[in-house]
């Protein structure tokens, strides 16, 4: 998971205020239960010493959302009288959290967003096809995600489409030009889907509709793309393609999730690049040599590290932090400290759902050296 999207966040100085609001609107008195659920959080932000301004920053988004209805969920953190990070989802979170603390309370929000990576789904029929690029989005653009760009590809060969039934005295030449008519007309939804892959980074490439359609398309895939194009029956419109879609997400990030779990497990063995353990990993993440940092799920983990004003300064001890000449060390959950670190130094994130035997772990990390 990249973390990039983070840096602009950790520019504030702190303390930092951490959200997650249900304002599902379900029922007649859905407006005022969000609004009290609002208040409660508010209160538990005030009770652990969130500045007012902080507060006054929180309330704004959360007033115009509840005005506006735009959202079911709510996630954003403050600092320094300002909200450096909003997004607003179409479900709620999975828990409410008022946090009040030295860094922003990250974990549940990557928890919620998982791998996300760009994809293309592509509907074929014999005339052409119809691509759609989706761009998951991760940054503080007080959103969700964007709206898919579709792109329609008419072929140029219409006639003849379907082959001629056994029996015309010509049914070879017929048969002969209509398969020439579906291949040409791959070939442009081909060059169509590789422009699109790389415009918009695309990780993985499904491929919906006709049978033989998308069987001369496979053909017209280049190296690069066939080894991420999955097919399907499904489709290509309504709920059952869009619980499709999810099912082969859903595989695809089990798929990310793993390949970096069993590097991390053979780097391990071998004793090379791969470090387990609190102590072990924020002395790593202090150097900068993190590249994946693996955590568990458990947003209720109590394991702690001790940080200074800098992403770099972490260590499991405060004693450790004032030898590096932090005046002032500061207690912060471990995940929190960690992924400022790793996210300052370009590395990136996998989370581990407890079902993986390396989530026993609780946390460790690929190296870069």
């Amino acid at each position: 998971m990249d973390l990039t999207f983070l840096k602009p966040l950790y520019a504030g100085s702190g303390p930092f205020s951490s959200l997650y609001l249900d304002l599902t609107r379900t029922t007649e008195d859905a407006a005022k239960a969000a609004e009290l659920r609002w208040r409660a959080r508010r209160g538990e932000l005030a009770a652990q010493g969130a500045p007012e301004a902080d507060l006054r920053a929180l309330e704004a988004v959360v007033e115009e959302d509840l005005r506006d209805r735009r959202s079911e969920g709510l996630v954003a953190f403050a600092a320094d009288g300002k909200v450096g990070y909003l997004r607003r989802m179409d479900r709620p979170p999975r828990a409410e959290h008022a946090r009040c603390a030295p860094l922003p309370h990250v974990l549940p929000l990557l928890a919620e967003l998982g791998e996300r990576f760009p994809y293309l789904v592509v509907t074929v029929d014999r005339r052409g096809g119809t691509i759609t690029c989706v761009r998951p989005e991760t940054g503080p653009d007080g959103g969700s995600d964007a709206p898919p760009q579709v792109i329609d590809v008419p072929g140029d060969e219409e006639y003849p489409i379907h082959k001629p039934k056994g029996g015309d005295w010509n049914q070879s030449r017929y048969q002969r030009a209509a398969e020439e008519a579906w291949k040409a007309n791959a070939r442009k939804v081909g060059r169509q889907v590789a422009a699109s892959a790389r415009r918009c980074g695309a990780e993985l490439v499904i491929l919906a509709g006709d049978p033989q359609a998308r069987s001369a398309l496979m053909e017209e895939l280049g190296e690069n793309l066939l080894p991420h194009a999955v097919e399907t029956d499904r489709g290509p419109d309504g709920p059952a393609m869009d619980e499709e879609v999810e099912r082969i997400l859903e595989l695809k990030r089990a798929e990310r999730i793993m390949r970096v779990a069993e590097r991390f497990e053979r780097e391990l063995a071998a004793g090379r690049r791969a470090v387990t353990g609190l102590p072990g990993t924020a002395e790593a993440a202090f150097g900068g040599r993190v590249e994946s940092l693996l955590l568990d799920e458990d947003p209720a983990a109590p394991t702690r590290l001790w940080v200074g004003p800098r992403p770099h300064e972490i260590a499991a001890s405060p004693d450790r932090l004032r030898e590096l000449g932090v005046d002032e060390p500061a207690e912060e959950r471990a995940d929190a400290a960690l992924i400022r670190a790793v996210a300052a130094t370009d590395g990136d994130l996998t989370i581990l759902p407890a079902v993986t035997p390396q989530a026993e772990l609780g946390v460790g990390a690929v190296l870069r050296y």
